[in-house]
């Protein structure tokens, strides 16, 4: 069944807001359009002048102008339609019913085109088709072929379906929200389109649920005009913290470390009441640990700064055409260096993908030696010293570079990795002072001078975090601080247990969970947070194990606090999950569970609001360049919220980057206010 464009009436859609942000949409027809049913069935036709009616299903043609009865009559009769219908009814699906006395029974399961609409959006939205994927000749004889009485759908039409599937994935998140007791982190994150130079902001609601699972999701995928002031930023931060009612339940705000938003975090403590943070906001920003260790690494990095220079150049000149690219890997085949790797060119902003470029680089640095004797213009070739310097930063630079992964986790908590991970890179730091190589000691002289500017801002606020491990507690804290401070290792502990008091008081009197429950039975816990594990086994677990079991104590105590970091400590074992450990000792502690819930949840970096955007692209095809900001932002957010309501983490191939979606649309539904 193919559609007659030219025998369906124009609508025209209205767009609008109501109160609660939801997308509104009301239709008016340009001509007057014929409401019987039975038009479902015919098409207007005009043959010698007289106005005919055209039976879709039969071809017959009938008089039209004079009333429907007699097409309804038609419709009822129809050979062709009763035949189509009694195809579609031999292909329904069978389904199990279970019927009123308790027995299982078969039914057959009716088409409802409501259903198959919203599915359709589902999978539009969930898989990134294009938008055009419902116009495609293909898809249209294939829904013609399951289903003859199927209508067939336009884009302006799953447009309309996609915010209805925006608006109902929205309602169920802000309910989620609404009913878990528990506070919200947030991360949010700027980015301007190289296209169509617009900016957007993304902000991501982090928190643990009423079942101890930690969740994440995007709140808005906001389309923010510029200029990007610090009055403009703040505001639509806040009014999206307003608009999902979060506003008075912060945890923190996690963001890249710039005097921006350093001035935005101050601004919208202004607009928000302080009283309802955590000790009135003393620790609301987080800065963003990927991005320090980017600061950081890039800093150290500057002593080879020449070196790194020449290599770009090499990779640059023969990456840069598919000619030059086949003369590198002929010349490697010859040297018989097997091509595993292929060149990478990094981003200068980003050390870990500077990082990449020189691990495969020196791997063909005998190519490049030889290529420079065979190619005239090439004529930047590093030095036999500056590639030994290259390496010899790898292997010190390579235990940093894991960092970044058990940074950017998403999946498990990565507050209570942040501590130990950053005491080992303080350790190595004083380690490489004594190297004997210059180059290196010079190298750590530049990074602890920027670790030192980051270290009494961002240790403190997650310190918390490990003391909540009941693996850790304070043991972690007294066995890193002596290895890390020369003097004052007890001024910096007694300034620990004080923070811990200090937010334990606070909780203490805020909290609303207070009872007298039984005590768990059991101490251990199993869980999803595996791959969290296994980051930190460069760590050394060994000698801490061997500190902790000399220094445990056990004392009577009676605040809730001292009794929990006076037990021993729980066994180190691969699959513990730290949250299912406060899920089924929560009634023991009730108070360290509600403070566990909001700080565990904080994630050390704006990875989770980055990934919106796409690491690796974070720019949207030119052939989507023309997407409205509201359809955007329909798309990005449902499909983190269908993904999520799965229990799993979008699968990487399916991110959305803007690169899959070929549609051009000059207008799009309004959604915002």
């Amino acid at each position: 069944m193919k559609d007659e464009p030219e025998d369906v009436p124009e609508v025209e859609v209205e767009y609008g807001n109501n109160r609660n942000g939801e997308m509104l949409h009301n239709s008016s027809n340009k001509r007057s359009r014929t409401t019987s049913d039975c038009w479902d069935h015919f098409t207007k036709i005009t043959v010698l002048g007289i106005k005919k009616a055209k039976c879709i299903h039969c071809g017959a043609e009938l008089t039209a102008g004079s009333g429907t009865s007699h097409l309804n009559r038609h419709v009822r009769s129809c050979l062709s339609r009763t035949q189509q219908k009694d195809q579609v009814d031999d292909c329904l699906e069978k389904k199990e019913v279970t019927k009123d006395d308790g027995t299982c029974g078969v039914a057959l399961q009716s088409f409802d085109p409501i259903v198959a609409s919203h599915k359709l959006a589902t999978l539009i939205v969930k898989h990134e088709l294009p938008l055009r994927f419902v116009e495609y000749d293909a898809f249209k004889d294939l829904m013609s072929y399951c289903n003859p009485l199927a209508k067939n759908m336009c884009r302006s039409t799953l447009k309309i379906e996609i915010f209805k599937l925006y608006n109902s994935e929205k309602a169920k998140t802000m309910k989620l929200l609404e009913n878990n007791d528990s506070r919200v982190a947030i991360t949010t994150d700027l980015w301007t389109t190289s296209n169509q130079k617009k900016g957007y902001m993304v902000v991501t609601g982090h928190f643990i649920d009423n079942s101890w699972h930690l969740q994440s999701r995007i709140l808005r995928f906001i389309n923010v005009p510029a200029p990007h002031t610090v009055e403009c930023l703040s505001q639509v931060l806040v009014k999206c913290l307003w608009d999902w009612n979060v506003d008075k339940k912060l945890s923190t705000i996690t963001l890249d470390s710039c005097t921006t938003n350093e001035a935005m975090v101050d601004r919208v403590k202004g607009m928000i009441p302080t009283e309802s943070m955590v000790l009135n906001g003393k620790f609301f920003h987080m800065r963003c640990a990927a991005h320090i260790l980017n600061l950081i690494v890039k800093d150290g990095l500057k002593v080879i700064e020449g070196g790194i220079g020449k290599i770009r150049e090499s990779v640059s000149y023969w990456s840069s055409s598919p000619k030059r690219l086949k003369t590198f890997e002929m010349t490697a085949h010859q040297l018989q260096i097997v091509c595993e790797r292929k060149l990478v060119l990094d981003c200068p902003t980003r050390w870990n993908s500077t990082f990449d470029m020189l691990d495969v680089a020196v791997m063909y640095k005998n190519v490049f030696s030889r290529l420079r004797h065979c190619e005239s213009h090439y004529k930047c070739l590093p030095s036999d010293k500056e590639w030994e310097l290259a390496e010899k930063m790898l292997d010190y630079l390579r235990p940093f570079y894991s960092l970044t992964d058990v940074f950017s986790g998403t999946a498990y908590p990565t507050a209570i990795m942040f501590f130990p991970v950053i005491c080992k890179m303080r350790k190595s730091l004083m380690e490489w002072q004594m190297s004997p190589i210059p180059e290196v000691k010079l190298m750590a002289g530049g990074m602890i001078e920027k670790f030192l500017k980051y270290w009494q801002e961002i240790h403190m606020v997650l310190v918390m975090a490990v003391i909540l491990d009941p693996r850790f507690k304070m043991l972690m804290i007294e066995f890193y601080f002596p290895k890390i401070y020369a003097v004052g290792v007890a001024e910096q502990i007694k300034r620990v247990r004080d923070l811990c008091e200090e937010i334990f008081n606070y909780y203490e009197v805020t909290s609303t969970t207070l009872t007298c429950g039984a005590v768990a039975e059991s101490s251990l816990a199993v869980g999803h947070s595996l791959k969290g594990q296994r980051q930190l086994g460069f760590l050394n677990w060994a000698a801490f194990e061997a500190f902790a079991s000399q220094n445990t104590k056990l004392t009577k105590s009676q605040s809730e606090l001292e009794r929990y970091l006076e037990e021993p400590l729980v066994e180190r074992t691969a699959d513990f999950d730290v949250l299912t450990w406060w899920k089924m000792n929560k009634d023991r502690y009730p108070v360290l569970a509600e403070i566990a819930k909001d700080i565990l949840a904080i994630p050390v970096t704006t990875v989770a609001s980055k990934s919106a955007f796409s690491v690796e692209g974070r720019s949207l095809s030119p052939h989507r360049s023309r997407l409205h900001p509201d359809t955007l932002e329909a798309i990005m957010c449902t499909q983190h919220w269908l993904w999520a309501a799965n229990r799993g983490a979008i699968p990487e191939e399916e991110i959305f980057t803007g690169e899959e979606l070929n549609d051009d649309e000059d207008n799009g539904p309004q959604i915002l206010n």
